[in-house]
């Protein structure tokens, strides 16, 4: 390294550059990285196929629950807001706080993995399934793997709940905050544009 630069120790020696500058600690911002690369290309996909077949999307995607979707939508953004309360109550050392708000971040959603299998089970009584049609394969499994997302989101949050150091909030509420981002993404794209 030459002298006179500035790099930001990272807590195991290895210098992460850019990442050093993150809260939290950098492998999961490779992880996030990494993962909304993944769902990038689901929403490239999901966006090709769409262009190449207008009318059959239009009228798969009228058979989906917006209301459902929407109300999911209002529960992530709220357990994201109790993440990033929780992150703040940390970082003033109320820990005690802090705890209570990642109990709620984590009880909003397992409320948004409820309504999703609801949402699930509605369509399974429809006969709309993994293999009705190019629109809803697409559709399970991008809201399939953003449910995983969600389930370990939970798991992540139950340990920085339990290791409630600054740092793990940190990582943790940073994981959460792209499960939310995710969803914000695929709602509108999945279930609203046209």
């Amino acid at each position: 390294m030459h002298e006179g630069m500035n790099q930001a120790p990272s807590n195991d020696g290895v210098g992460w550059g850019v990442l050093d500058t993150l809260p939290g600690n950098p492998l999961m911002w490779v992880l996030i990285l990494s993962e909304l690369l993944v769902f990038g290309a689901f929403f490239v996909g999901f966006s090709t196929d769409r262009a190449m077949h207008p009318a059959v999307f239009a009228a798969q995607q009228t058979q989906l629950d917006r209301m459902a979707g929407g109300f999911n939508t209002m529960i992530l953004l709220t357990s994201g807001l109790a993440a990033a309360l929780a992150l703040r109550s940390r970082s003033l050392g109320q820990e005690r706080l802090c705890r209570l708000e990642l109990m709620v971040a984590a009880l909003l959603g397992v409320a948004f993995l409820v309504v999703k299998g609801h949402e699930y089970a509605d369509m399974a009584q429809q006969g709309l399934t993994l293999e009705s049609g190019d629109f809803f394969t697409l559709f399970y499994l991008m809201t399939g793997f953003h449910a995983l997302h969600v389930v370990l989101g939970l798991v992540i949050l139950s340990v920085v709940g339990w290791k409630c150091s600054l740092e793990n909030v940190e990582t943790g509420t940073a994981f959460w905050h792209m499960v939310d981002l995710i969803w914000v993404l695929l709602y509108p794209i999945v279930y609203l544009i046209r």
